[in-house]
């Protein structure tokens, strides 16, 4: 069955199709394209055909970015004739990677369209994000059968679109007067109801299953109430917020949700080569085991939700992770704007995203030795310790650099480059220092309490 059957409303047929005049004269000033079956096919480089079509964007007034879940070498492959910016390892659909891309421009995020083949991915990254956006076909060569389980969801998804009438009427095409995204955030499959969103989040959890069956990552299991000899790091930090527009009764639940959830992870040794994981280890949230509403971020705001107040969980082990030899496999970011700053700003005092059970935290231990976490709550705090068997010859440090508010089509972010510090503990001296997040996190809370003197 073609794609054009099965979507009743205009699309891009490719790229070649669009009419980049037409969306300069729209207001539009920058093109974020995706790579990999938009561009070329799966892969390759590019094309006489890509490369001219480059420079007739370019004529028109648009600029250019590539925004790509690839390594830097696949994307410099394909750029070698294009003249062209880039971003890789985007981490596309999280919308992080499109709101870089736009602040690479120089750019409005209204001045910005997005060009993708992939609606799960492409599309829902650039609606996260408040970008315009443009499905295109995505490019299939002749002799390929299989064209994998997200495309069959994607098709089910169009399929839905012709045979529901009042949807299709609740779309808008970035070429028409007055629309707004190509893929309004209301009418995101995930968003038509209760029952659409479940089949969503299934489908991403099923991912997850036959990505761990089908790897060969070592989860660690064995957990002991015996501590480790060597403590590596530690992290403590009060569970009860208090403040403006702070719910005390979320704030309990916030903390029965640790609680629970630490009784899972305290004691866990990781033995070398050994992946923990978050949700491999904390298990399904449900009422039945005790769980309750707390505060979580959904659409990017504040708002109750079962479980709530395990990403604060999942950032005490990220804060102990990095200040140690241990390597983060999967991290998931949130703002870290949550609430004013207290006396002195603490980088990545929060901004650690969880969500059973695709969106995971996990680290290897890929040094020599077991090392052990330990979680507990006491005395109104969460506290965690990393521990070894013997010390590691160096010390880690977070370092926060450029610190800033900015005001972007009306809203507020905070900005900083955050990095890791390494020192041989012997000499003090710096022997790595490695950017560990580009921060760039709405804020959430009131603006009247960001610091004058820190906006820009």
């Amino acid at each position: 069955m073609m794609l054009k059957e099965l979507f009743p409303f205009e699309y891009a047929e490719s790229v070649f199709a669009i009419d980049y005049k037409k969306l300069y004269a729209k207001g539009y000033r920058g093109v974020i394209f995706d790579i990999d079956n938009t561009l070329v096919h799966h892969g390759e480089g590019s094309t006489p055909e890509v490369d001219e079509l480059f420079k007739e964007i370019h004529a028109a007034g648009l600029k250019t970015l590539l925004l790509s879940n690839n390594e830097k070498s696949r994307v410099e492959m394909f750029i070698k004739n294009i003249d062209t910016l880039y971003i890789c390892d985007a981490d596309k659909p999280s919308p992080k990677g499109y709101l870089k891309a736009v602040k690479k421009l120089g750019l409005k995020k209204s001045q910005c369209v997005c060009v993708g083949d992939q609606i799960f991915t492409d599309i829902l990254g650039a609606n996260r994000a408040g970008l315009a956006s443009i499905l295109v076909k995505f490019i299939q060569m002749p002799d390929e059968m299989r064209i994998g389980v997200r495309r069959y969801a994607e098709y089910g998804l169009l399929w839905a679109w012709r045979r529901i009438p009042t949807l299709r009427h609740r779309i808008g095409d970035i070429y028409n007067e007055g629309a707004g995204n190509f893929w309004s955030r209301d009418i995101l499959f995930c968003n038509i109801s209760p029952f659409t969103y479940a089949i969503s989040e299934t489908k991403e959890k099923l991912k997850r299953y036959l990505h761990d069956f089908m790897g060969h990552d070592k989860f660690s299991v064995i957990r002991t109430k015996k501590k480790l000899k060597n403590l590596v790091s530690e992290h403590s930090n009060t569970l009860i917020k208090k403040g403006k527009g702070i719910d005390p009764v979320l704030q309990e639940n916030k903390a029965v949700n640790i609680a629970l959830a630490c009784s899972k992870i305290d004691g866990m040794v990781i033995r070398p080569g050994e992946v923990f994981s978050f949700w491999r280890t904390v298990g399904s949230i449900t009422e039945k085991k005790g769980y309750k509403s707390g505060r979580i971020i959904a659409d990017n705001k504040l708002t109750p939700g079962l479980g709530g107040g395990l990403c604060n969980l999942g950032n005490t082990i990220h804060l102990l992770v990095l200040h140690s030899p241990l390597e983060v496999v999967e991290f998931h970011s949130h703002s870290d704007a949550l609430a004013p700053d207290g006396d002195k700003r603490v980088p990545f005092s929060s901004g650690t995203s969880v969500c059973y059970n695709y969106i995971d935290y996990r680290f290897r231990n890929n040094t020599d030795q077991d090392v052990q976490l330990c979680l507990w709550c006491e005395d109104g705090k969460l506290r965690g310790e990393l521990r070894s068997k013997k010390p590691f010859p160096y010390t880690y440090e977070i370092v926060e650099e450029d610190h800033h508010f900015s005001k972007e089509d009306g809203v507020f972010y905070r900005i900083s480059k955050i990095y890791k510090v390494t020192k041989d503990k012997a000499t003090g001296k710096v022997v790595d220092k490695v950017l560990v997040r580009d921060n760039h996190s709405e804020v959430m809370f009131d603006y009247d309490l960001i610091p004058k003197e820190l906006i820009r």
